[in-house]
């Protein structure tokens, strides 16, 4: 961790900053790069979870857009994260939506490759545009179906597309016994944040509802959720469900990982602007937890926070564990935006810098200008540990999303 000592020092980086980690990302590429070589699964980006667009060029195996990465495109849940796929990313550009209007349609079909439809509904309404487009382009379109197997694996309710009364996939009542002329693939995400016995029990499901429809498929999506790179990761049953399906149904395989791609490759830098006395010390940070961290609010989760002591950087306590304990506040005037409650050996100090972790995935994609707040300055830390500011926010940020 003391390679990341020259984020604390303000001539270096600006605080509040989301600082990209370079070896990190690349190492994740690395990981994923040989489950794509042990096996003939194709793995893509899921934007939604991260689309720092500047670090494209690590993750993207499209040379013609600069890639030198392993990942073979991108996801899009929207026709602006399709058109940033398209654009810096490269590859190969797949969409799913709850839901596409007849405009997101027209907007999207020169962008996407593949689409995914959430309703036997929707491709029957989109099915004659996409008919017309081939013939008019020259461009087919891979089209999908997404399946729900009512089958849960996330804890969170929020967080989990199979939840009861989940609006999102067909269930296997309402799916045909033989895929509409047209649909080639089948898509499915039950997972958030998972490890592969997680997909193993997921797939068993799949399997016994939509069996028949499998057989029917050129490619099976994985969805997201899957934490490849997490440490304790098992590659090896991964790979062994990856080749199950392929084996069993033929079909090229896909999966759409967000965090796994830049776990633990970004970090936030925070300065201490006051300590105030109420029921235990609070510290008021220059960041906030509403705006540019909503996860801690929504998961909701404990991120870990990094402090310098002496010459070293060392991670927080929980409450209690060390000398001095404190409650992490933000400071936008929403009442209850705090980012949690730890410990350090010695009282923050006005001015102290503090690092958080894990600040690439999601954090960036769902900040919010909430109470004017500046979003974060977004920086580079290279692989030789130089730090380079790419963008910094400003008040036009903010007026311009308001009319």
């Amino acid at each position: 961790m003391n390679h990341l000592l020259p984020l604390l020092d303000p001539a270096r980086v600006p605080s509040p900053c989301f600082v990209l980690d370079e070896a990190r990302l690349l190492a994740n590429a690395a990981i994923l790069n040989s489950v794509q070589e042990r096996t003939h699964a194709r793995i893509l980006l899921a934007l939604k979870g991260y689309a720092a667009w500047a670090t494209f060029p690590l993750l993207s195996r499209d040379a013609s857009r600069g890639g030198h990465g392993p990942l073979y495109g991108t996801c899009a849940s929207s026709v602006d994260e399709a058109r940033l796929g398209r654009e810096e990313f490269g590859g190969e550009v797949h969409a799913f939506a709850a839901g596409w209007s007849d405009a997101d349609m027209e907007e999207l079909l020169p962008l996407a490759d593949h689409i995914v439809f959430n309703s036997l509904a929707q491709w029957t309404h989109f099915r004659p545009r996409l008919l017309a487009y081939a013939r008019e382009s020259g461009r087919r379109i891979t089209c999908g179906l997404r399946i729900n197997p009512e089958h849960s694996e996330g804890a969170v309710a929020i967080y989990n597309p199979c939840s009861p009364g989940s609006r999102l996939g067909i269930r296997p009542r309402h799916m045909p016994a033989s895929l509409p002329e047209g649909i080639s693939g089948l898509h499915f995400h039950t997972l958030c944040e998972q490890g592969a016995d997680a997909l193993e029990r997921t797939l068993q499901a799949v399997e016994r509802h939509f069996g028949a429809q499998l057989a029917q498929c050129r490619w099976i999506n994985f969805g997201g959720g899957h934490h490849i790179t997490r440490e304790d990761y098992d590659l090896d049953l991964l790979c062994r469900c990856i080749t199950h399906m392929e084996q069993t149904y033929g079909a090229q395989i896909y999966l759409e990982p967000g965090e796994a791609v830049a776990l633990n490759a970004g970090w936030m830098t925070a300065t201490v602007l006051d300590v105030v006395e109420a029921d235990m010390p609070i510290a008021i940070l220059d960041t906030s937890a509403a705006c540019h961290m909503p996860d801690v609010l929504e998961m909701p989760y404990r991120p870990r926070v990094l402090v310098a002591e002496g010459n070293r950087l060392v991670e927080a306590g929980e409450a209690g564990e060390k000398g001095w304990t404190c409650r992490l506040g933000g400071k936008s005037c929403l009442a209850g935006d705090v980012i949690g409650e730890y410990s350090f050996a010695a009282p923050l100090a006005v001015g102290q810098r503090l690092i958080f972790c894990d600040m690439a995935i999601y954090s960036m994609v769902k900040t919010t200008t909430f109470n004017g707040l500046r979003l974060p300055g977004i920086g580079l830390l290279d692989a030789g540990g130089d730090f380079r500011l790419l963008h910094a926010f400003g008040y036009e940020d903010f007026r311009n999303r308001l009319s």
